[in-house]
């Protein structure tokens, strides 16, 4: 199996040259590690959050995009329904069809994303059967990057694929890599993730109706505003944070509990408001304070998805301020209180501010408590910006990232 230039237009045309080795690589990989040849190659991107932080799970909206960052799966059919995916540096995954039952002792882990998925589609009536698959993922793990989420998608798409025909759509896809985090791996996680990843491009969700989200794409040039985006690592892994996440989502149901209700978005904002004083009185004043993040952030993604549809990039980026402002003040996912001293994130974000002098953005991005912070630096500052960041942060903290136009797809 040989690859060209031309097989992986998909991908930046700074970036081909890597891509053409590490395909070369994951080939020779999925060779050695099963001693035949893989039949088909599959891509599922990575996604950054560019507004709606931690609103999904409490059926709020969001705006999404696919990255370059992704997880490419060299594989075959087998035809004995049994699934093994191996990569360099983790353990295999083994999930035979057959059993297709929560397991308490995986918990956690990858191989519960996988039997979730492929127990999902089963129940929604789509074909499942076995494959063998040899993985390289460059989607950073805890970066907010949603390597979990491309992972998810990945498995889904490749079952999608070899057993019904590419027929099942992305929405779908989302929802059954989605059901497999929450339920068999654990993590109670909104669909933001799953859904950028799936549909590919800059998208708006509005999660009013869990399952059936509203997804807009919004057809916007990143390339021609002279800005770039700049995730920066700050090497504060946030992997073993599932009780700080929940906690979010935990926090804002009870206001919306309060009220009698189960999510925020069902609560109006004027009666919130209104009943602030016997909120403090029941509530710790965390939640509270989340609870107006969520309001405010809702507001926020209206706007900014206006300011992408009449091409107001300065607005743009008054609106990703606001949302890094409110992430950090309100909903308060910069560091976790387990490691209050630990503050990676308040210290790239103080820096970026410092570097940009009021000339872009930056903002927590993803679930946050350490992770990676999102920046939109104009093109004549990125060298200097990524050599003070790297100098802090680390060598290779920072990526440059673009939009990637295409969700997941079969290379070959």
């Amino acid at each position: 199996m040989k690859f060209e230039r031309k097989d992986l237009s998909f991908y930046p045309e700074d970036v081909l040259e890597y891509q053409l080795n590490r395909y070369e690589r994951t080939a020779n990989d999925f060779k050695s590690a099963f001693s035949y040849e893989a039949h088909a190659v599959f891509s599922a991107p990575g996604r950054s959050e560019i507004c709606g932080n931690h609103t999904d799970h409490n059926l709020g909206k969001a705006v999404g995009a696919s990255v370059n960052l992704d997880i490419i799966a060299f594989a075959a059919k087998r035809d004995d329904g049994k699934i093994c995916i191996k990569a360099n540096g983790f353990d295999d995954i083994n999930v035979d069809i057959s059993d297709l039952e929560m397991r308490d002792d995986e918990k956690n882990s990858s191989t519960a994303l996988v039997r979730g998925v492929c127990r999902k589609f089963a129940d929604m009536g789509y074909k499942i059967g076995g494959f063998d698959a040899f993985t390289a993922n460059d989607v950073l793990k805890g970066s907010g990057l949603s390597s979990s989420a491309a992972f998810e998608i990945m498995v889904a798409f490749i079952l999608n694929s070899f057993y019904n025909d590419e027929k099942i759509d992305a929405k779908t896809m989302a929802i059954a890599s989605q059901y497999a985090e929450n339920v068999y791996f654990g993590k109670g996680s909104g669909l933001l993730d799953q859904l950028s990843c799936a549909y590919g491009g800059i998208i708006s969700i509005d999660f009013k109706h869990p399952t059936a989200p509203v997804v807009e794409r919004l057809p916007f040039d990143f390339t021609a505003t002279g800005y770039s985006m700049v995730i920066t690592d700050t090497r504060c892994d946030h992997a073993d944070l599932t009780g700080d996440y929940d906690a979010i989502k935990g926090e804002m149901q009870a206001v919306s509990r309060f009220f009698g209700k189960e999510h925020l978005r069902d609560v109006n904002y004027a009666d919130f408001f209104s009943a602030l004083s016997e909120l403090k009185a029941k509530l710790p004043e965390r939640a509270i304070i989340r609870a107006f993040h969520y309001f405010d952030e809702n507001k926020n993604v209206e706007k900014l998805a206006d300011a992408l549809k009449h091409n107001a990039f300065d607005e743009f980026l008054n609106i990703v301020s606001r949302s890094g402002d409110s992430s950090y003040r309100y909903l308060q996912n910069i560091y976790s209180d387990k490691n209050p001293t630990s503050q990676g994130m308040s210290l790239a974000i103080c820096l970026s501010e410092h570097l940009l002098c009021g000339k872009g953005a930056s903002r927590v991005h993803g679930g946050g408590f350490g992770g990676t912070m999102q920046a939109y630096v104009p093109n004549d500052m990125v060298m200097d910006y990524v050599e003070k960041m790297e100098s802090v942060f680390g060598d290779g903290c920072c990526y440059l990232l673009k939009i990637r136009n295409v969700g997941p797809l079969k290379v070959y």
